[in-house]
């Protein structure tokens, strides 16, 4: 497992903008149908926008009609961390970066085959990474 990022709030916020610190280090969610990968079709590498942790690969993504990004499942299942979320009086499924700890999500049993899961995603919490195999 990659080493762990861990930075101050303060850090956080000097590092994000404000609707990034929202969503990711508060566990905001972004208006539905608003955000820039609801509707994408690009190939690549769906990061942490926070850390640049790779999370899931455009092969995952589907169509959910929701208004956010939707993947069947991650790129690594240690990537995501999964947590009890109660608020707002739901019983939902929280999805974290591993490496990072910030908000990614919920993920819903509702999605389609091979694994009935629907990892929902915050655009915002995304960096779409087209050429992954440039990394050096």
């Amino acid at each position: 497992m990659e080493t762990k990022v861990t930075k101050s709030e303060e850090e956080w916020r000097r590092e994000l903008t404000p609707e990034q610190y929202e969503v990711l280090r508060r566990q905001g969610t972004e208006p539905p149908f608003t955000g820039k990968y609801a509707y994408s079709k690009e190939d690549g590498i769906y990061r942490c926008a926070a850390c640049g942790n790779e999370l899931f690969s455009s092969d995952t993504k589907f169509e959910s009609g929701t208004g956010w990004p939707s993947f069947y499942e991650p790129a690594a299942a240690e990537r995501v961390e999964l947590r009890p979320d109660n608020s707002h009086g739901m019983n939902r499924t929280e999805v974290v970066c591993a490496r990072c700890g910030s908000h990614l999500g919920h993920l819903f049993d509702d999605g389609p085959a091979p694994t009935g899961q629907r990892y929902c995603i915050n655009s915002i919490s995304l960096d779409l990474d087209s050429n992954p195999e440039d990394e050096s």
